[in-house]
């Protein structure tokens, strides 16, 4: 029988109130206080309770604060990478981010969502005295490729890939993949042309 965290890593419906999920949240919360306590000129220090946070980080990494995220554990970021003020990483699933990636102020990423039909988004065994949660989550990778550029205020969604190179334009909504070396816009966000590689 699958773990609750088992369940959530292989994109199936998950009780996200399970006693795994409220531990990682409560060590990011606690990072995350030190993290934002810090002033901007003490990078060392700041990098290091990064690395406390996250599942991985690359060198030359920045991320401004206020920075929230869900477990922390779950991101993954590599080399020369700037995350500007007040994103939000909701990282229940992986989120993965390549190298030379810039992520501009007020992105959103998204791992985990319910299912659309009340049906199925209601947990029929759920009643006020039990510790499980009243709907139903599940969650879906989000992968960032390297030397992409995402503008301020996207909404990346669960599941979705941006392919290396690709330029998301500020305020777009990523609902599905998006190929390398592509600039896309718009709500729901699609492909306007590609950018040349030697650009």
């Amino acid at each position: 029988m699958k773990t609750e965290l088992e369940k959530c890593m292989s994109g199936e419906w998950f009780d996200c109130h399970d006693g795994i999920f409220l531990e990682y949240k409560n060590r990011a919360r606690e990072l995350l206080t030190q993290y934002h306590a810090l002033p901007y000129n003490r990078k060392t220090e700041r990098y290091n309770v990064l690395k406390s946070l996250l599942g991985s980080i690359g060198a030359n990494v920045s991320i401004g604060q206020p920075f929230i995220c869900d477990y922390g554990r779950h991101i993954h970021i590599g080399d020369n990478v700037s995350v500007n003020m007040n994103c939000t990483f909701i990282d229940c699933n992986k989120i993965m981010i390549g190298n030379n990636v810039l992520i501009a102020s007020n992105v959103q990423i998204y791992t985990s969502a319910h299912p659309v039909e009340l049906s199925e988004r209601l947990n029929p065994d759920w009643t006020p005295e039990s510790k499980q949660y009243f709907c139903r989550t599940f969650a879906r990778p989000v992968t960032i490729e390297d030397g992409c550029w995402i503008g301020g205020g996207v909404i990346i969604l669960p599941g979705v890939t941006i392919g290396g190179g690709s330029v998301i334009g500020a305020g777009s909504v990523v609902t599905k993949d998006i190929p390398a070396n592509s600039l896309a816009v718009g709500n729901p966000c699609r492909v306007i042309r590609k950018i040349n590689q030697t650009d």
